[in-house]
């Protein structure tokens, strides 16, 4: 009970210690295990017993004979199937050649390219080779995200990064799955005529099961057939109904069938879809923190001294060094890329959850089958992921310094709110080349700022996901214009340190349209002071065109200020003096001179 408990207390200490220092949670939860686990046996236990033992051995330990196993495949196929409903088709085409290229071109050359080092160095089979080589494929989200969280990028690096991890962890999980089902099937009679009738079982049962019932799933939540408050359970039982009925038909063919089920839902008309995806994105994260701590814990220290040898490094700085940037390399050939952004997109690959979570699951299989060199599956690639997390949160920051992509100012703006009038202010600063990104949880307001060619994504600011979007690391404003008051101070007061580098803005309220004596806290008033959500809407009705008038002298300034000031039917929006655009409460914070500016403001022409 102890030991079950603690499993439990530790996996979710280790995944807040993860989000309050900004670091990969796979970290703290693998060396928690292998403290509980091999550690403890050899150093501090006095009876050389692990604190925690993952398999019974006759005196103690949690799982008896194969149920780790079994758990570890069940928990797996929760986490792939989670992966599958993030991967669409949209996305694939919208992110464009690189991305394509990067999870195609790329991981084939990762693929060969790992596996020939591995067969080499290490002296595996081509057969295990190339199941490490498969397994290491995978970056992913959940690794990347802590890591370029507090670096600023440009947009283009933010996203391949981005979205080569969330893309390619169900493609890496497939090839794995299809290359030790190549090996089991095989076995060692080499790959007959059977084992290829075998491979293709697994094909056919794994993507027509994950195909049929994830439609038969989607159908019977879209005709209301599962009450509301059943639909996470009753998903989660068809997963593991999925994944029991496939391997029923076909051994092994079960996570194929997950991964194809979360990729036709994901893609698919479901009505539900993002309260499913929360659901199973905090199972995912419980179940993450049980089994790695549990895997790691069930390494015995036989197996990292296999690894304490000049080929561990030998394989490491090859993957890490040749491999990765020659996959980076080829696969951006003739894009837009500039080099330092693709040597550091080469730098940074860091291994994540999918890739040790199927190397441990793969590793004791093939080590029950008596495979030759199966040992070796499991701690190499246990190696490859805390080796380049490790290496990649260290350097990251440092080596986007050394080359030129970290930005040295955050200039792009995020809008809290994508109205009329914000879309129309968005348009005047896209085109004045500003980065804008509206937020809305309007689905209309987001397709119209879509539709007009603006940058615009579709979240409630309540859900504290925005922050871990890596794709708005140069956001340095904060600009928060909804029509609800509460909203606006809410985003001003949870985003700021993430958003406001430069600053941090909100419409007025009606109660500070009533008392125009400006506080500490009135600050942040966006525009002028009359500039709350109904005048910002009254001028936009009253004539939605931004207009820019020159100004000479300080006089001017002063009288034309006030003018924009007290007519309701138009708001001053920015100034702009020596080619630069200013908000007014930045402007006015500076010391330059009123006078060769220009004022721009919004509604009837004053």
């Amino acid at each position: 009970m102890i030991e079950l408990a603690g499993i439990i207390i530790l996996g979710i200490l280790a995944q807040w210690v993860a989000w309050k220092f900004k670091i990969p949670a796979i970290l703290p939860l693998i060396l928690i295990g292998l403290l509980v686990g091999p550690i403890a046996a050899e150093f501090l236990s006095e009876d050389g017993t692990k604190w925690i033992e993952p398999v019974w051995n006759g005196k103690k330990g949690l799982f008896p004979g194969d149920s780790l196993y079994y758990f570890v495949s069940l928990a797996i196929s929760i986490i792939l199937f989670e992966g599958g409903l993030t991967l669409k088709r949209s996305e694939i085409k919208n992110v464009g050649p690189v991305i394509t290229k990067l999870i195609t071109i790329g991981s084939t050359i990762t693929f060969f390219g790992a596996g020939m080092v591995a067969h080499y160095v290490f002296d595996l089979s081509w057969e295990l080779s190339f199941l490490f080589s498969g397994l290491i494929i995978v970056t992913g989200p959940t690794v990347i995200t802590p890591i370029l969280r507090n670096i600023p990028l440009k947009k283009d690096i933010s996203t391949v990064l981005k979205w080569e991890g969330i893309l390619i962890d169900p493609i890496g999980a497939l090839v794995a799955v299809l290359v030790f089902e190549f090996i089991s099937v095989g076995g060692g009679s080499g790959f007959t005529k059977t084992a290829l009738l075998e491979f293709g079982k697994i094909l056919l049962f794994g993507t027509t099961f994950g195909f049929t019932f994830a439609h038969a799933l989607a159908y019977a939540i879209n005709k209301k057939m599962i009450p509301h408050y059943l639909l996470n359970v009753v998903s989660l039982s068809t997963v593991l109904l999925v994944f029991i009925e496939s391997e029923v038909f076909a051994h092994e063919s079960g996570l194929l069938a997950v991964v194809v089920m979360g990729m036709v839902l994901g893609n698919g008309k479901l009505s539900n879809l993002k309260e499913l995806l929360y659901f199973k994105e905090s199972l995912s994260v419980l179940l993450i923190s049980i089994l790695f701590i549990l895997l790691a814990a069930n390494i015995n220290m036989e197996d990292l001294l296999l690894l304490y040898t000049w080929k561990t490094v030998t394989l490491f700085a090859a993957v890490v060094f040749v491999i990765r940037p020659l996959a980076v390399f080829v696969s951006t050939r003739n894009s837009k890329l500039k080099f330092n952004e693709k040597l550091f997109i080469s730098w940074v690959g860091p291994r994540g959850i999918v890739a040790a979570g199927i190397a441990s699951l793969f590793g004791s299989k093939l080590l029950k089958q008596g495979v030759e060199g199966a040992e070796y599956i499991t701690p190499l690639v246990f190696m490859i992921v805390l080796g380049t997390v490790l290496f990649n949160a260290t350097t990251a920051r440092l080596f986007a310094k050394m080359v030129g992509v970290f930005l040295k100012r955050s200039d792009a703006i995020l809008i809290i709110g994508a109205s009329s009038p914000a879309r129309l202010i968005a348009k005047y600063l896209k085109d004045n080349d500003k980065r804008v990104i509206l937020i809305d949880s309007n689905k209309n307001f987001i397709q119209k700022s879509l539709k007009a060619g603006l940058e615009a994504i579709e979240i409630d600011i309540y859900n504290q996901d925005l922050t871990d979007n890596i794709e708005l690391n140069d956001v340095g404003y904060l600009i928060a214009m909804t029509g609800s008051e509460a909203v606006n101070k809410y985003a001003i007061e949870s985003f700021s340190n993430n958003f406001g580098e430069q600053g941090s803005y909100r419409l007025a309220t009606s109660e500070e349209i009533k008392n125009p004596n400006l506080s500490i806290e009135q600050q942040q008033i966006l525009f002028n002071p009359k500039g709350d959500y109904i005048n910002l809407s009254e001028a936009f009705r009253e004539n939605p065109k931004i207009y820019e008038v020159e100004i000479n002298t300080e006089e001017e300034y002063k009288t034309m200020v006030s003018r924009l000031f007290n007519e309701f039917k138009s708001v001053l929006l920015f100034i702009r003096k020596d080619d630069k655009l200013y908000l007014i409460p930045e402007f006015e914070k500076t010391e330059l001179t009123k006078e060769d500016c220009t004022l721009i403001y919004l509604g009837k022409n004053v």
